[in-house]
């Protein structure tokens, strides 16, 4: 479904990206592991063109296109496929939950309001936001906002979800309601593509784990494969810096 070939994407002469290839699946739930610089991050951000990637190539679907030489035709279809939930929410503080879920689809999608209100509320109601439609970003817990950044990536009925470290602005008692979310979708088949440290998450709902660093994919495969019995050494030191359970490395 959504396939990325020998992506590259450098900020001055700092590589952050260095010919990485990535394919997911329909209902893939695909998790990126990493130290922070890894470009982890800048991968998402390139693949829904919020930063251009210097060369390479994405394919969606039927349609591939060249990064060196993208159109804005292009890039506005592709992003089309995709949804993508922030670390940091980035939701509007002067807008309610209904009103940040559902302005996307008035503004770029040119749904008419009342349909795109309608729309809106199904997305919060999947997330368990209910009651809080006319609420402010001030007035919900981190939680209930990221919650409200889901609400809005889903109201898209996108191929794929990219989130970007979606629990990593939370407090601890406030990540389990997110990654329910997440879990929750995962099994009604969402594709998503998820740069997260919560390693639980990935042993349980991912279906394939990517591990990167400097730029590059270092060691990909199940989350048996990476967990249990990583090949590479690189792996195995991330890992056992940020597992309590050395049980799970070798």
């Amino acid at each position: 479904m959504l396939e990325i070939k020998d992506i590259h994407k450098s900020f001055n002469k700092n590589t952050v990206l260095d010919g990485v290839n990535i394919k997911i699946q329909k209902g893939d739930v695909v998790v990126l592991l990493g130290p922070s610089g890894s470009g982890k991050t800048t991968l998402l951000r390139c693949i829904n063109f919020l930063e251009k990637a210097d060369r390479g190539l994405i394919t969606f679907n039927e349609l591939t296109a060249d990064f060196t030489n993208i159109k804005k035709k292009e890039i506005s279809e592709l992003r089309k496929k995709t949804g993508f939930v922030f670390q940091n929410y980035n939701l509007f503080n002067n807008k309610t939950a209904l009103e940040n879920v559902a302005i996307g689809l008035i503004h770029s999608r040119k749904v008419l309001p009342e349909k795109a209100y309608e729309q809106a509320k199904k997305a919060l109601d999947k997330v368990g936001l209910e009651g809080k439609y006319d609420y402010y970003p001030s007035q919900l817990s981190g939680g209930q906002q990221q919650r409200v950044g889901i609400a809005r990536a889903f109201v898209f009925n996108p191929d794929v979800i990219l989130f970007d470290e979606p629990t990593s602005a939370l407090d601890p008692e406030l990540i389990s309601e997110v990654l329910t979310i997440m879990k929750q979708l995962a099994k009604e088949g969402t594709t998503m593509l998820v740069v997260t440290h919560e390693m639980s998450f990935a042993r349980e709902v991912a279906n394939h784990v990517i591990f990167m660093d400097k730029g590059k994919i270092v060691e990909e495969g199940t989350p048996s494969d990476i967990f249990t019995n990583p090949r590479e050494e690189r792996t195995k030191q991330f890992l056992r810096r940020i597992i309590n359970d050395f049980d799970y490395v070798i």
